[in-house]
């Protein structure tokens, strides 16, 4: 665990800075440490969508060790083994899909948290130092794990009042694609109206005194997303800014066609 970049992160939230993120899809760790040499405040590994493995997660969060920026693993699911799991293995915390309720989130972060405060067990891994700094990491644990719940339903949406009531978190990220799905617009980024409710929610959080994350589609939505207050802020997905860009440079000189069959540029940044 990378304390000291977490209280950075949640220092520059505190007051009131913008930290800018990668949303990691592909499976080498040199992206992370590209990512790290730029400066990123934050990594998340997608482990629910694309196809990392427990291998690849290890050695991305190699490619941070010792750096300024934080690394979260964006876990399938809520589950209790897999959020032990991943912190074992470095992650300064977690992002859980679908987080709906707050009983859901209580159990995410008693999952994160050692007894008696949680249900966290300990293991001689990455986390402890292979099991030579136990007493200290369990300190810096407590204090410093972030759990991020993942709001992407209508129904999150609706329950948000008693989900801020649940201690231990202060960042909630938003899934627009998924929200819309909920919302009855499958395959949209942001159906009729889900743009609006997303902010209404965002308002809420930030009420409760807490923070806002969210993929940006595009530089001009990053701006966007900026001016409306989400603070955690993804600059895209590595695979999806690879493509942009050499898209990007193929129209500079005069190539490529609508035919290509891609889907439209907002698509291609969800979560």
């Amino acid at each position: 665990m990378n304390s000291a970049a977490i209280q950075r992160l949640r220092g520059k939230l505190g007051r009131k800075e913008c930290c800018y993120g990668l949303w990691v899809t592909l499976e080498a760790a040199s992206i992370t440490e590209m990512g790290v040499f730029l400066g990123l405040d934050w990594v998340v590994l997608d482990a629910e969508h694309g196809h990392l493995d427990w291998g690849d997660l290890v050695g991305h969060l190699r490619a941070a060790a010792r750096s300024d920026t934080v690394v979260l693993i964006r876990l399938m699911e809520l589950n209790t083994g897999a959020i032990k799991r991943a912190l074992d293995i470095g992650a300064d915390g977690v992002l859980i899909p679908w987080i709906e309720s707050a009983e859901q989130l209580r159990q995410a972060v008693a999952a994160a948290h050692y007894p008696p405060g949680g249900v966290r067990g300990i293991g001689a891994e990455r986390a402890t130092y292979w099991g030579q700094r136990m007493p200290e990491h369990v300190v810096e644990a407590e204090k410093n794990v972030l759990v991020i719940p993942m709001i992407e339903s209508v129904r999150a949406g609706k329950n948000i009042e008693a989900m801020l009531d649940v201690p231990g978190v202060d960042i909630f990220f938003f899934g627009p694609a998924d929200y819309s799905s909920t919302a009855g617009f499958a395959g949209q980024w942001e159906g009729p109206g889900v743009a609006e409710t997303i902010l209404a929610v965002r308002e809420k959080i930030a009420a409760a005194g807490k923070f806002s994350g969210v993929i940006a589609a595009g530089n001009e939505n990053l701006v966007l997303r900026k001016s409306q207050g989400f603070q955690m802020l993804a600059v895209g997905l590595d695979g999806s800014l690879m493509m942009r860009s050499v898209r990007e440079a193929l129209a500079a000189v005069g190539v490529g066609s609508s035919s290509s069959g891609t889907a439209p540029s907002t698509l291609n940044y969800g979560s």
